[in-house]
């Protein structure tokens, strides 16, 4: 049996488990009115936010290490049984939320969501290493992120909808067993990697391994013939490239998580919306952000085929993405309607997304394969101990129910990662073992 376009039927798997990763992460967020009525009915709005912040930040801190714990697990094992490792233990950690009783217990059961919920992304992106040619990896990485955007679509509305009819116990147990579900197919299909996988048609094999080898510059034609570089994580974190990468990820993602833990909260606290008024407006912002996926992708892809180097594509594709959210950001600051305040998230989201898929490229736009995993997994976790600084502050940023501080470090942080890719990353092309100096 052969099957035609393989690796698009992956990608769309991948960006099916990042669907489910993002319901079970929003969960909290979009039942916590329902919760703190429940559980912390004597607790104040400021303690409240607190005790949601401190979660929230578990949750991240956890998600961080994780990014770089399960980096080396997907270089270990390899994208199939990685992927079963961490969408498993993640799924059994949405479930257990459904038993916490307090804030120690939402913490712990939040934190082992976090460590698992983190392999998605190095995954992800190895994936899209193993299974893509070159040109196609900012594309293949846009439908990745398209699905976080997704899942921030449907998992407002749908967990709303849920609570209807079910307690945000039950919400929990329903959305956690629909990872499981997602494992029967992941494993039918990803068998093998594509040069050994025997549903793959021929020509398709042929196109992802020629696309995947290394254009090089005549500099590095002319030198010797040499192994493929692999080097080790204290010569991966020496390089400048690599903390090019890092610093850009650790300043540009906390944009994203302000939006992720608090679109809810902002819409309860500045317009005093319920659960079901925030399922009819929070998902607005995802909307942006699944075209930014789309758009990031597609606007790299079509520049790589008319000829432009990486370097020039992701670069452009970047600080445009930055440029976008940075008028928005601040217009944040005062935008009345809920309407046009979501429409202006929207457009935050959107710019985001047109970045970030470029910026999660750069490993493999660097490095070989068997160090991809692992420069993705610590980009991820500076990018998550980033959010977790921002995340820390929120709740004294907005004490007085004004967001515009955060807003404002939104902005700064945006500039940060430009400035990060241009200035430590001075081209974006395969790098080579560092000749050694004469003696």
């Amino acid at each position: 049996m052969k099957i035609k376009g393989l690796r698009w039927w992956v990608v769309m798997l991948i960006a099916l488990a990042t669907i489910i990763n993002y319901i079970d992460r929003q969960s909290l967020s979009v039942l916590w009115p329902a919760i703190v009525e429940d559980l912390f009915p004597d607790k104040s709005a400021l303690e409240r936010k607190q005790i949601y912040a401190n979660i929230s930040v578990v949750f991240v801190f956890a998600y961080a290490f994780g990014q770089a714990i399960f980096g080396k697990i997907f270089d270990w094992v390899g994208t199939r049984i990685g992927f079963v490792l961490s969408i498993g233990v993640w799924s059994l950690a949405t479930i257990a939320h459904a038993f916490a009783q307090g804030l120690l217990s939402f913490s712990i059961f939040r934190a082992i969501l976090g460590v698992a919920e983190a392999g998605n992304w190095p995954g992800a992106t190895k994936g899209n290493a193993e299974w893509f040619p070159i040109k196609e990896r900012a594309l293949a990485q846009g439908i990745f992120n398209s699905g976080a955007a997704i899942g921030g679509i449907v998992s407002i509305p749908l967990i709303a909808f849920l609570t209807v009819y079910f307690s945000w116990q039950m919400v929990f147990i329903i959305i956690g067993l629909v990872g499981f579900l997602w494992l029967i197919p992941w494993l039918i299909l990803v068998k093998a990697p594509p040069a050994m996988h025997s549903w793959i048609t021929e020509e398709e094999r042929e196109y992802i391994l020629t696309g995947q080898k290394r254009k090089l510059t005549p500099e590095q034609a002319s030198l010797p013939e040499e192994a493929e570089y692999n080097p080790t994580t204290r010569e991966l974190l020496s390089r400048k490239q690599s903390w090019g990468v890092i610093i850009a990820s650790a300043a540009i993602d906390p944009i994203w998580w302000l939006f992720v833990f608090w679109i809810p909260i902002y819409l309860n606290e500045v317009y005093g919306m319920d659960v079901q008024a925030i399922g009819i407006y929070g998902w607005v912002p995802y909307v942006g952000a699944m075209l930014g996926a789309w758009f990031g992708g597609l606007l790299a892809q079509n520049r790589l085929n008319a000829g432009w180097s990486a370097d020039k594509t992701r670069k452009l594709t970047i600080t445009l993405g930055c440029f976008i959210m940075l008028p928005s950001l601040l217009a944040m600051a005062n935008p009345g309607a809920p309407v046009v305040a979501v429409l202006i998230m929207a457009v935050i989201l959107f710019g985001f997304q047109t970045a970030i898929g470029n910026v999660q490229t750069l490993p493999s736009d660097l490095f070989s394969k068997s160090a991809v995993g692992t420069l993705a997994g610590f980009s991820g976790m500076a990018a998550k101990l980033g959010a977790v600084g921002l995340t820390s502050l929120v709740p004294y940023l907005t004490a007085d129910g004004n967001y515009t501080p955060a807003f404002v470090i939104g902005a700064v942080l945006a500039i940060t990662a430009v400035a990060a890719v241009w200035i430590l990353i001075p081209t974006i092309e395969p790098l080579k073992k560092p000749l050694k100096k004469a003696e």
